[in-house]
């Protein structure tokens, strides 16, 4: 079979119908032809204008081709673009006619087309290529088919309008790049938005074009901005997520604007001007539309806004009711809950004083938290923060709970019932809404040092070496221990069903209760899993975690305090039973015992369950029936794909105590590593010295208060921002010798004050792990760029593994 090497980017079927009529080609116009020297000095230049056929127009060879040793394989071509670009065909015709019962039946399909046409070209894959450190080519058509219909649903939600010009003299052109996004406010040399980029359909000004033939073009407008032209352009629009369901008007599109030819000439300047390299038209004058239209970018928007009297078409509250007697409710931008209005805070109009309180919560001034950070770095000031969500949790707990001084925990574990867990539960819902948008309210990288810590999520854990680890950052991350109430099936929800949830509301509570004191002063940060908010990352990721853990052994012997932990929960559940059947097991495993032998036994249960402060002192929690039995999940968290994640969307560095966890780090590393690893003399120095961990929460609140650790942070920030900037600037001697003396310095004073402090201490090695390539999976990238993520890094640039030898002092 002879292979399909000769790629079309856009398709014959498409630029046909840009034919004048009775022609068959049209004229063709390189931007950028290409230049040859000659030996006596003089440089030629190629032929820049000709006439073409379809067949030698906006065609590159091997563009989609993979390869496999000496074998070239064509399949993307032939069957992936071969069955998008047939269904495209009859798609577009559908929507150059007026019959809106075939837009109804194209509808799914023309959008899918255009998103895929967005990235086909030759523009659109070297954008795709920027958003990862490196792709071969194998991995480009890999990545480009796993990022499929990522903008469709923005789309869809928005303002659709096919503007018509038949009344006009001149004809719409194509482009080597045919889906355009056109954003008033920033045009195509506006800093920071050179070649490949173009401005995020996301942004409220920015609107979508693509000529459907010569005579109709679909302009795509946010809601937003085409109810309020005033809106801010750069700002995103309402709910900008990717990959939702949504319910939309298949049949709703304006079709009453006829352009005049200055108007048309203004829609092909943006075409032309977002090119790449190549246009044609069917007639040579209209290749030069900056002839006749040189006003400034932002005035040309005139030509593209959709007229006011047809927007009644779009937004509004929309509901459904199934067959089931379930009613879908959705609102104008794809929400399926009504906005939380105390949830919500309005941004000062000018910026506060530097000694305010800043406006992203957390907590501290203005001036020694968001103001030297650019606009961009932010956490939104639009919302609740993190911390304050949490500060409101915990008070709601404690007055549902009865948690106050004079109350001990027993007497508090005591009355805990079925109605109280389903009131935390519904809190903690009504405190995060399913359509958060958790990515707004996280830190950006900003300079700061952060840490994400990954590992086990239980109180007896989590306090021997975790929590202290806040001492040596700036922040430091940790998954919520509460499960949010509407990411699992409704069977096994503690707002259906709160009784199966007596044994894991008590470890969630308690290992709040610990955490507390250091999210209230700033150093940890408490965020909820990301995929309660987004199904599509949780789809995705499970996938992902799935085909690279295949193969994977665990020992759960090799990880540390791991298999203590498993015991003592196996004996909390053994104390879950009703007495009536602890009684029957100690008479199966002593039947020679009296009764009273037997009740001294059963009363001495009791007693180890009030000792136990993680124990469930209601009985019954194991019965059988509707809710019975409990719910004990094991977390690990965040997995290896959301720690990634995290971190480059946070500018964090990755540490753990997981052996487990290490080993997937190291795994990833390796992939990537490129020559010697940097920092080696710091690296060898910290993993040889002993680092300390407070484990009292009051005193690693004291430590922090009088900055006891205050040296590390700094040194943190530093070796986090050399290797982030280790590939653009090289390995530099003086400043690793220079890290490497400070760590000395650092290390040695503060295990002297923390020693002086009388604070109870655990003792640990850290490994390093920082490869000159940066820690990278191209999946985690991939999760990122679908979640409409614009500021992260390409690469995780450093890791640590507290090894826990933990020894009291």
């Amino acid at each position: 079979m002879t292979k399909t090497r000769n790629n079309h980017y856009v398709p014959q079927w498409y630029q046909e119908s840009f034919f004048e009529p009775g022609r068959n080609t049209y004229s063709y116009l390189d931007l950028n032809p290409r230049q040859h020297a000659l030996s006596d000095g003089r440089v030629v230049t190629e032929k820049s204008k000709f006439v073409s056929p379809t067949s030698r127009a906006f065609c590159q060879r091997d563009l989609y081709s993979t390869f496999f040793m000496t074998s070239v394989n064509d399949e993307i071509e032939r069957k992936l673009f071969g069955d998008i670009d047939t269904r495209g065909a009859h798609a577009v015709r559908a929507f150059l006619g007026e019959d809106a019962s075939e837009w109804h039946r194209h509808f799914t399909t023309f959008f899918e087309y255009l998103d895929i046409q967005k990235v086909r070209t030759p523009k659109g894959l070297d954008w795709l290529r920027e958003q990862y450190p490196s792709l071969t080519q194998n991995d480009l058509m890999f990545e480009m088919q796993g990022i499929r219909m990522m903008h469709c649903t923005i789309w869809t939600e928005g303002v659709r309008e096919i503007v018509s010009a038949q009344d006009a003299d001149v004809k719409f052109i194509v482009s080597d790049h045919p889906v355009t996004i056109y954003n008033h406010a920033i045009p195509p040399d506006a800093k920071g938005n050179g070649y490949p980029k173009e401005p995020s359909i996301a942004l409220k000004g920015s609107q979508t074009i693509f000529p459907l033939s010569r005579d109709f073009c679909l302009i795509l407008t946010n809601l937003e901005y085409a109810q309020d032209h005033s809106a801010n352009p750069l700002e995103k629009r309402t709910f900008a997520g990717n990959y939702r369901n949504s319910m939309v008007r298949t049949d709703a599109f304006i079709r009453t604007r006829r352009l005049t030819s200055d108007e048309v000439i203004r829609v092909n300047r943006v075409l032309k001007a977002r090119a790449r390299r190549y246009i044609a038209a069917g007639k040579e004058e209209w290749l030069y539309p900056e002839a006749s239209s040189a006003e400034p970018w932002a005035d040309l928007r005139g030509a593209f806004l959709p007229p006011e009297g047809d927007l009644w078409h779009f937004g509004g509250e929309m509901f459904a009711r199934f067959e089931s007697g379930e009613v879908h409710y959705q609102d104008a931008f794809g929400r399926t809950e009504k906005e939380r209005e105390f949830l919500k805070r309005k941004p000062p109009s000018k910026p506060p004083h530097a000694r305010d309180l800043c406006g992203c919560g957390s907590g501290r001034s203005f001036g020694a938290c968001c103001e030297r950070k650019p606009v961009a770095l932010r956490r939104t000031w639009e919302e609740r923060s993190i911390r304050e969500r949490n500060l409101m949790l915990f008070n709601g707990i404690s007055k549902i709970l009865g948690m106050t001084e004079d109350r001990d925990w027993i007497t508090v574990r005591r009355e805990i019932t079925d109605e109280k867990i389903r009131d935390v539960y519904g809190l903690y819902d009504a405190l995060w809404p399913r359509e958060t948008n958790l990515l707004a309210m996280l830190p950006k990288p900003d300079g700061e040092a952060r840490a994400i810590y990954t590992g086990v999520l239980h109180p007896s854990v989590i306090s021997s070496c975790a929590l202290g680890l806040s001492l040596y950052f700036d922040e430091l991350l940790i998954e919520h221990p509460l499960i949010h109430p509407r990411a699992v099936n409704k069977k096994f929800s503690p707002l259906e069903h709160p009784k199966m949830y007596r044994q894991e509301f008590l470890k969630s509570v308690a290992l709040l209760t610990v955490i507390m004191p250091l999210v209230e002063q700033g150093i940890v940060t408490l965020f909820p899993d990301p995929c309660n908010f987004d199904f599509h990352l949780r789809d995705q990721m499970f996938a992902m975690a799935k085909f690279r853990s295949n193969g994977m052994k665990v020992d759960p012997k090799e990880e540390a305090g791991f298999m203590q932990m498993m015991k003592e929960e196996h004996k909390r559940s053994m104390l879950l039973l009703p007495r009536k059947a602890l009684r029957h097991q100690v008479l199966l495993d002593s039947p020679t015992l009296d009764e009273k032998a037997v009740e001294a036994l059963l009363n001495g249960f009791d007693r180890l369950r009030e000792q136990d402060p993680l124990a469930v002192l209601q009985e019954g929690s194991f019965e059988g029936g509707e809710g019975g039995g409990q719910f004990l999940p094991f977390k690990m968290a965040p997995n290896f794909e959301i720690t990634m994640y995290l971190a480059q969307a946070t500018g964090s560095c990755i540490v753990t105590d997981s052996i487990f966890r290490w080993r997937e780090l190291t795994a990833a590393a390796g992939r990537r590593m490129r020559g010697a690893s940097p920092l080696s003399q710091l690296r060898a120095g910290m993993e040889q010295a002993e680092f300390v961990f407070p484990y009292d929460v009051q005193e690693i609140c004291s430590l922090a208060e009088h900055g006891a650790f205050g040296g590390y942070p700094d040194i943190m920030r530093k070796v986090f921002k050399y290797l982030s900037s280790l590939s653009t600037k090289g390995p530099k001697r003086n400043v690793e010798a220079s890290l490497n003396a400070e760590f000395k310095r650092v290390h040695a004073s503060t295990a002297r004050v923390a020693k002086k402090s009388r604070a109870h201490l655990s003792e640990a090695r850290v490994s390093c792990l920082w490869p000159a390539g940066g820690i990278q999976d191209n999946a985690v990238n991939r999760l990122l760029l679908m979640s409409s993520s614009e500021h992260h890094l390409a690469t995780a640039p450093m890791a640590l593994f507290v090894n826990s030898n933990v020894a009291e002092r």
